[in-house]
């Protein structure tokens, strides 16, 4: 291969969506080092950084046409790295798993971020994960779709509130009650979300199957 060519590829591999996806990997691990310090206001601020770039980079490869095969893989992990990392650090904050108790014949109930919602967010995007390496190994078009986007965007803005309600708990303010249940309602939308785009994936991934054996 010419050293021409091996430029062109260099600068292919290093455009702004790509270079934007890195980025948003590198303040995923920095968030995650500083949740068990309890720097929430940080990791808010990182966070929606992070987030911003998804949009960002997706508009840039588009807008420009800069889609390469690198973002298409390295984008949804990216992506994934963010939001499940945080949730898995969210779950092993006793706070969020108590916002409200009910008061039942089966006892005190807690209301708030349930263990069973981040395993359930998590086994999709693995298996999602799976189901792409699989198309796009075949030479297939597994991008993702609408439905993936919205769950991905209102995950988004859940876990911002979440760390909202950390650092107020951490200031000693009590959260008022309004982003409490904001916070409860929408983790119930994602998780719904997550399951059925799970499924709309899988749908689509059997169809292109099908297609392909019957071509």
């Amino acid at each position: 291969m010419s050293d021409a060519t091996n430029q062109c590829s260099q600068k292919a591999l290093w455009n702004v969506p790509n270079v934007l996806t890195i980025a948003r990997i590198v303040l995923s691990i920095v968030i995650f080092v500083l949740i068990p310090f309890k720097f929430y206001i940080t990791s808010l601020v990182l966070f929606v950084i992070a987030a911003v770039t998804d949009y960002v980079d997706g508009w840039w490869a588009r807008k420009y046409k800069q889609q390469t095969q690198f973002g298409r893989i390295m984008d949804p992990f990216a992506d994934k790295t963010l939001v499940c990392g945080t949730f898995i650090y969210f779950a092993a904050i006793p706070e969020l798993h108590d916002l409200f108790t009910c008061d039942c014949a089966l006892g005190k109930i807690p209301f708030g971020l349930a263990t069973w919602m981040v395993v359930a967010i998590i086994m999709r995007e693995l298996f999602v994960t799976m189901l792409r390496s699989m198309i796009e190994s075949s030479g297939g078009d597994f991008s993702a779709k609408w439905i993936g986007k919205w769950k991905t965007g209102l995950q988004c803005v859940d876990l911002p509130i979440g760390f909202l309600i950390l650092v107020l708990l951490e200031r000693g303010i009590e959260v008022p009650c309004f982003i409490k249940l904001a916070f409860i309602l929408l983790l119930y939308v994602v998780v719904y979300l997550t399951l059925y785009s799970g499924w709309v994936y899988i749908r689509a991934a059997i169809n292109m199957h099908k297609n392909k054996t019957n071509a």
